[in-house]
Formats: C-alpha cells, sequence, structure tokens
C-alpha cells in the first residue's frame, strides 16, 4: 500500500475519533500496527501530532463563535475562564511531565534512549488505559447531577488538570473523555465542560507539537537524514488537512450525545475497543507483553 494512502487512512481514523472520547491515539496505533507502521518511531510520531493539528484546528473552528460570545465578551468573563484554564495546565504540566520524567528515568533507568513513546505501541497497555477512561465515562454519565453548576473553581480546575496529565504518557486514556468525565463528576454544566475540554486541548497541543518535532529533528540528525524532513512535512500537512473535516463532523456527533444524555455510551465502546485492542495484540499482532 502506498504512504501516501496509509497517511490518508490514518488522518481519516485520528481525525475522526480524536475529538470523540474514545481515543485517537488508540486507534491510529492499531491502524499504523495493521500496516506494517511502527508507532514508537520519531516520524510516526510526529505525523500524529501534526494530525493533532488538524483537529486542533477544528476545535478552534468549531467552538470560536461560543467562545467569542460567551468569554470574550467582558473582560470578567474572559479572565475568569482563562484563569480556571491556566490552573488545570499547571497541574497537567506538575502530574503528565512528572510522570513523564518518572518512566523515562526511573522505570526505563538504564535502557538506550529511554522515550516515553517507547510505550506508545503497547497494545496490552493501550487496552488497560481503554478500559479504564470506559468505566469512568459510564460511572459518570449514568451519576452526573440533575442540578449541574455553570462554573468552574479552582478545585474543579485542578482535578480536570491533574486527570488529563494522566492522559499524556498513556495512549488508550482518553484526554477528553476523562476530562469532561472529570467535571461531570465535579457536577459541571455539560456544555461548559465541552467547551472547557476543547479549550484545554488547544493550550496543550503546541508543547507536544514542538516536543516531537524536536524529538524527530534530533533522530534524523543523529542518523544523517535531514531531508527526510522535509519529506514527511507534506504529507503530513495533507494528512492534517483531512483530519480537520472529520474532526469537525466528530464534534457535531459528540455534542448531540453529550447534551441528550448518551456520554456514557462512549465508555461502553471503550470497553469494547479495550478488549478488540487486547485481542490484537496478544494473538493476532504476536504481542507477547
Amino acid at each position: 500500500m502506498p504512504f501516501v494512502i496509509k497517511i490518508v487512512i490514518l488522518a481519516i481514523v485520528q481525525g475522526f475519533c480524536e475529538l470523540l472520547p474514545v481515543s485517537s491515539s488508540a486507534h491510529v496505533i492499531i491502524a499504523e500496527k495493521l500496516m506494517g507502521l511502527d508507532p514508537t518511531t520519531p516520524s510516526m510520531t510526529f505525523l500524529l501530532v501534526m494530525l493533532h493539528t488538524g483537529t486542533m484546528l477544528a476545535v478552534i473552528g468549531y467552538f470560536w463563535n461560543t467562545w467569542r460570545s460567551r468569554y470574550f465578551s467582558s473582560a470578567s468573563a474572559f479572565w475568569s475562564f482563562a484563569r480556571s484554564l491556566i490552573i488545570a495546565t499547571v497541574f497537567t504540566a506538575i502530574i503528565g511531565f512528572g510522570l513523564i520524567l518518572f518512566i523515562e528515568h526511573v522505570i526505563f533507568r538504564g535502557a538506550v534512549k529511554a522515550e516515553v513513546e517507547q510505550l506508545f505501541g503497547n497494545l496490552t497497555l493501550i487496552a488497560i488505559a481503554l478500559a479504564t477512561v470506559g468505566v469512568l465515562i459510564i460511572v459518570s454519565g449514568l451519576r452526573s447531577a440533575a442540578r449541574q453548576r455553570q462554573s468552574i473553581e479552582f478545585k474543579d480546575a485542578a482535578w480536570i488538570g491533574a486527570v488529563q496529565g494522566l492522559c499524556l504518557p498513556f495512549r488508550g486514556f482518553s484526554r477528553s473523555g476523562a476530562t469532561i468525565s472529570t467535571g461531570l463528576l465535579c457536577g459541571l454544566d455539560k456544555q461548559l465542560l465541552e467547551n472547557y475540554s476543547f479549550a484545554l486541548a488547544v493550550i496543550l497541543t503546541p508543547p507536544v507539537i514542538a516536543r516531537e518535532g524536536y524529538r524527530l529533528l534530533g533522530a534524523h540528525a543523529a542518523a544523517g537524514l535531514a531531508s527526510d524532513t522535509a519529506g514527511l512535512l507534506w504529507p503530513s500537512l495533507m494528512g492534517a488537512a483531512l483530519s480537520f473535516a472529520a474532526g469537525w463532523l466528530s464534534l457535531k456527533w459528540l455534542s448531540r450525545w453529550l447534551e441528550h444524555g448518551r456520554w456514557h455510551l462512549f465508555g461502553y465502546y471503550c470497553l469494547f475497543a479495550a478488549a478488540v485492542v487486547f485481542v490484537l495484540g496478544r494473538f493476532y499482532l504476536g504481542e507477547t507483553a
């Protein structure tokens, strides 16, 4: 199969799943493995980040009118929303990057070129993460409060940010699923959470892109493959455009299900996907650990 066709498939899978609480990364990694690609290589992790860029732009376009009318209408509204985003992002950085450092320097201690990306191809770990977020989505969807608060307090932002940090090192632990579910358990309004969760995604994506871009350039420079970086750029940009379109469609689906009380159904899908990933890893793709 030509590499361009593989990118098209990955872009559609990633773009459609990214903004649903089903972990786009897990779906993309399975697709990569089935097409004979290695999801742990710098080129593949960078491609995945570029696809995330496409969906990030879809988020900005989809929510822009709501954000402008609700949070840019006055200085007080803007700073209240921005303050909660900053609090959540700080907790994400502390938990998420702290976990990454712990994994790289303690769990992988002594390993050659120890990087957290080495976990990205572990299907057993992905299955566990999918099952965990599936349970969280089901519980939050079935227990969401009848009276939901319209303001995000410090403790709400801290909890959401901390849980988002847990998602960073583990593919399969859906960021949107985890953050929205945490907010529901805190008693926050569904529409507020949808806006808040994806605003956090817009903040989080650029540092991730920078990390993977630096990793790719370092790997190519070490191997004398500087020209490959430019060769990967154009297919990645095409993939980002496709993921933008697919992401826009998935946002419409998410909004309908979240607002009509069907949030927990995504959790059941995650449990099903976890079982499929585990079976594929153990019996089809030959993973032993």
